[in-house]
């Protein structure tokens, strides 16, 4: 995985974060486009990887405004 990438995606979604609430069984991401755009960084490069021991923890405060901390890794087959 290129860290680099993964750190200015991580820098960019603490510069604008989003909000996840969970209500009823629903979960709901809310952001500016700019903070889609870092989160689908993230997800292309988890998507490139050959192992399932990388993830990223997005945390209330920096990376999240309001919600519980997101994990984004992949499922072990």
């Amino acid at each position: 995985m290129n860290y680099d990438l993964a750190m200015m995606a991580l820098e960019g979604l603490a510069r604008s974060p989003m909000t996840l609430t969970s209500s009823g069984g629903e979960i709901t991401i809310e952001g500016e486009a700019a903070s889609f755009k870092e989160l689908a960084r993230l997800c292309l490069l988890l998507g490139g990887t050959q192992t399932a021991s990388d993830e990223f923890e997005l945390t209330p405060g920096v990376h999240l405004e309001a919600g519980p901390v997101l994990r984004l890794k992949l499922r072990e087959e």
